[in-house]
């Protein structure tokens, strides 16, 4: 758990009940909610759902909102529950259904003012999108009404657009960290030094977020590669769609195909709570996501008029904050709930805290924006690069790498951001003084003005959450010159981009089955972290220990290749468990991007992994999948590719001494578009695609296909998905 959400706890904690809080015992709650009266809404739907022999879902309706209908009643049939949790967090009613433990988000949620935005804003959206929104709630409605028993929390039903919405208002900040940011304003004692304005700045570091402020999707990285016909060997135009998420939970992948007569054909993944597709391709064009890390967040010291706790200074005259009360409800048990009111502030800034050791404001990129469906079914019906480059633009997401290509063969890059222009002189990375507009930023950097790379001269464009600067081979990359310290981007490179630099800028005629291959590489580079620490055990003198000496003769004959049967490969990754242990963190991509050691650690934890290996193996020569496991049910599966590898694989220490795969390659889609425009595309998911439904036959079947690093062909035509048909029906008449 977070620390600010530890403090949180204290503050709302019904089991401490402080006397500077007031409660409510709201006694036993009477939960009257009837559930039958949602089925009417199926009347308002055309869609037929159409799954394939993967059960992979493909949607067919009439119009949009049809076709939104059915794909929030298809993946509420596979993952129900995630689904509810992430529009329950959203409604910040995650208390009322987990307990105390939950609370937090719920007083985030009113901290941040997500319901204002949504009831300010939403009239703004357009009809038909409003219609979307509105199509993908029903279809949760609608399979409520047949579901009651899967309900977690009846009365936030029916569910509406305005939900939909809320969702992404409250989980897009939490990719670039808002969370661990605010953390830091509920820790016991300030955490950061305020920034004194400077003549001149000094060059700092770009990397402004500490390891454990960083959300999932960042610490677990993606991959995108697009290569344009000049490189591939026969005029094809190819694209990787990588994410790496975790495997299960609110950010974990599920695959869909969305069709309506309104000119939406997309295939690929979405979050749970998405009405549409989140990346993947439609018969025009394709793009995919990888997280950056621009600086979007600050975080501000107020100076509060001593005679009147409710004033800070700002331009020099006193101003009011708008001081509220968030309720928030918790279950004790049973249902039995209580409810606290803990106090909210609002400043010029934004959100504010008042700890003892301060009044803090914070404000982050893409505050009271509402438009991120609308941004997302404009990239999903796009028909050519100024379409979906003119959705990029005019949209709110704030953050992500993107990599484009298309049936023209044009390839694009763009670190997209909401990036906000700061005045010069501040050191943007500590805390900023409160009490100036200097330091109110307005404006973000205009689309055109962020890096990115177009057709380059190269033929190819890759990002593995690595500095935009080197995105390509060659002229067109961006010149970092051009692009201000206050802007905080990305300066590191991941052992995955120098991969696909040296694999695909190598090639000068990239074959399908070669682009194929370069996305499952399981190599480490010789500039990665992964070599610096193995060369620096390799630098010491052999040990003396017999053991250790064959672990270390097999880091000194291991080809750096992660594959299954590597022996090198378990002691080296072993090693940096070990190693990412001893100082108190988990084995993630940020964790080893420009990660310290000392010879003294690497050569202790070097240590560690050979007591590991003889104390549960009875040998230091074990291979590799004989310790990274995918465990799914009672399917248990050995598997190649490691941290920070293109097939990248992150794992948890089980009580069997081994890995469990948890994140990494996940959902993967190959797409590839033939000299006269024809796309076809491939693709797996690390699980299946029932997600959560261990009774499904969809459940795991396609875990035993990722582990053999192949992948499934996508059928998008109609006759071939009826030529690989497993079911047809209506919602609600999957049973008849």
């Amino acid at each position: 758990m977070r620390r600010w959400q530890k403090i949180a706890l204290g503050v709302v904690g019904v089991l401490a009940l402080a006397a500077a809080y007031i409660f409510w015992p709201q006694g036993v709650w009477p939960f009257v909610v009837n559930l039958d009266e949602l089925e009417a809404v199926n009347e308002n739907y055309n869609v037929i759902i159409r799954r394939d022999s993967f059960g992979v879902p493909h949607i067919f309706g009439k119009t949009d909102a049809d076709a939104a209908y059915g794909l929030g009643y298809a993946h509420a049939e596979d993952d129900f529950l995630t689904i509810q949790q992430a529009l329950v967090a959203a409604r910040g009613r995650l208390g009322m259904a987990y307990g105390i433990d939950a609370a937090p988000n719920d007083y985030m949620v009113q901290l941040l003012r997500i319901w204002d935005v949504v009831d300010a804003e939403y009239d703004t959206v357009p009809s038909e999108i409003q219609a979307i929104m509105q199509g993908y709630a029903d279809g949760l409605n609608y399979y409520a009404a047949l579901h009651e028993d899967e309900v977690m929390l009846p009365e936030v039903f029916p569910l509406s657009g305005r939900d939909v919405a809320a969702g992404f208002i409250h989980r897009v900040p939490l990719f670039f960290g808002l969370d661990g940011a605010l953390g830091e304003l509920f820790a016991e004692t300030r955490q950061g030094t305020i920034s004194e304005k400077e003549i001149a700045q000094s060059p700092i570091s770009n990397l402004q977020s500490p390891v454990s402020h960083l959300p999932p999707a960042v610490k677990y990285g993606s991959n995108v590669i697009a290569v344009g016909p000049e490189r591939s060997a026969n005029g094809e135009t190819f694209l990787a769609i990588n994410s790496h998420q975790p495997w299960e939970g609110p950010v974990a992948w599920y695959e869909a195909h969305v069709v309506s007569d309104e000119g939406w054909n997309t295939v690929g993944g979405l979050l749970p709570g998405s009405p549409t597709i989140t990346h993947g391709h439609n018969e025009h064009l394709g793009w995919a996501f990888t997280v950056n890390r621009p600086d979007l967040i600050d975080i501000y010291v107020l100076e509060i008029n001593p005679d009147n706790p409710d004033q800070y200074l700002f331009d020099g005259e006193w101003r009011d904050l708008e001081v509220g009360e968030a309720p928030i409800t918790v279950t004790l048990f049973g249902r039995f709930r209580w409810t606290v009111k803990q106090e909210v502030l609002w400043s010029v800034y934004g959100p504010t805290v008042r700890q003892e050791h301060g009044v803090y404001a914070i404000r982050y990129a893409g505050m009271g924006e509402i438009g991120h469906v609308e941004q997302f079914v404009r990239l999903n019906k796009a028909t050519n690069l100024e379409e979906w480059r003119a959705a990029m633009r005019e949209g709110p997401l704030p953050m992500f790498n993107v990599g484009y290509a298309d049936a023209e063969g044009n390839i694009f890059y763009v670190y997209n951001g909401r990036i906000p222009i700061r005045a010069e002189g501040y050191n943007w990375q500590q805390y900023l003084p409160g009490n100036t507009s200097e330091t109110l930023w307005t404006e973000y950097l205009p689309f055109d003005d962020l890096p990115q790379v177009s057709n380059p001269p190269s033929g190819f464009v890759q990002n593995s959450n690595s500095n935009p600067y080197r995105t390509t081979l060659g002229a067109g990359n961006p010149d970092e010159a051009d692009y201000s310290v206050t802007l905080g981007i990305d300066d590191t490179m991941s052992n995955r981009s120098l991969r696909s630099l040296a694999l695909v800028g190598g090639d000068e005629s990239i074959t399908e089955a070669d682009f194929f291959a370069y996305k499952y590489d399981m190599t480490y580079h010789p500039e990665s972290d992964m070599a610096r620490m193995v060369n620096t055990i390799l630098a010491g003198s052999p040990p003396d220990d017999p053991n250790e000496r064959t672990a270390y003769d097999l880091l000194a004959s291991w080809d750096w290749q992660t594959a299954p049967d590597s022996t090198g490969a378990t002691v080296a990754i072993l090693t940096l468990y070990y190693l990412l242990e001893a100082d108190g963190t988990e084995m993630s991509v940020s964790n080893m991007t420009g990660g310290l050691f000392t010879a003294v650690s690497a050569q202790s934890s070097f240590s560690q992994a050979v007591t590991h290996l003889m104390e549960h193996f009875g040998t230091v020569e074990v291979p590799w999948q004989e310790v990274n496991r995918l465990v799914r049910g009672d399917t248990n599966l050995g598997l190649g590719g490691a941290p920070d590898v293109l097939h990248a694989v992150y794992g948890d220490m089980g009580e069997d001494s081994r890995f469990h795969g948890i994140a990494g390659d996940s959902y993967i889609l190959l797409v590839t578009w033939q000299p006269d425009g024809s796309v076809s595309s491939q693709s797996i998911h690390q699980y299946g695609s029932a997600t959560q439904d261990e009774t499904s036959p969809h459940f795991a079947d396609q875990a035993p296909i990722f582990v053999a690093r192949e992948l499934t062909p996508v059928w998008f035509i109609e006759a071939e998905i009826l030529a690989n048909l497993e079911q047809e029906y209506r919602p609600g008449e999957e049973n008849d």
